[in-house]
């Protein structure tokens, strides 16, 4: 078995971008030359999730509006009286969905369904530079 590791930078715009990485996702996948295995794709941080959802603009509304009524922004977080950072709901959104995505590929190609796409949805009040950790272990 092989194992490729690789970084990506992703720009976000902050609170409740949500960001397509099939490609990227897909295009490293083809680079590792491996053809039967899994990738992972990890976001290092703890304001910022991985999911997969069809991306279309209904969903890409639905989903962080889904997300506030988990976790809304005017509920008083301990985090918040700590740090005064207020982004407590932030952590509890990405905590939520979680930071990591294992998808299977099989000769070469991500085994996603036909509207099935990678996402990044950063989280946190403010834009950032998400690193993405992109893991394909396989032969």
């Amino acid at each position: 078995m092989t194992v490729v590791t690789k970084h990506v930078q992703v720009v976000t715009e902050g609170e409740n971008s949500v960001i397509d990485l099939t490609q990227e996702v897909q295009r490293r996948v083809d680079e590792s030359k491996l053809t039967s295995g899994l990738a992972t794709v990890f976001v290092s941080g703890s304001t910022a999730a991985v999911t997969t959802l069809e991306f279309e603009p209904g969903l890409v509304n639905d989903f962080p509006e889904m997300l506030e009524r988990a976790a809304p922004r005017n509920h008083a977080y301990d985090h918040q009286n700590m740090w005064n950072d207020n982004n407590g709901h932030s952590h509890v959104k990405a905590a939520l969905v979680g930071p990591s995505l294992v998808v299977p590929f099989v000769d070469g190609k991500l085994a996603l369904g036909t509207w099935q796409q990678i996402v990044l949805v950063e989280l946190d009040i403010r834009p950032r530079t998400r690193t993405i950790v992109l893991q394909m272990m396989g032969e």
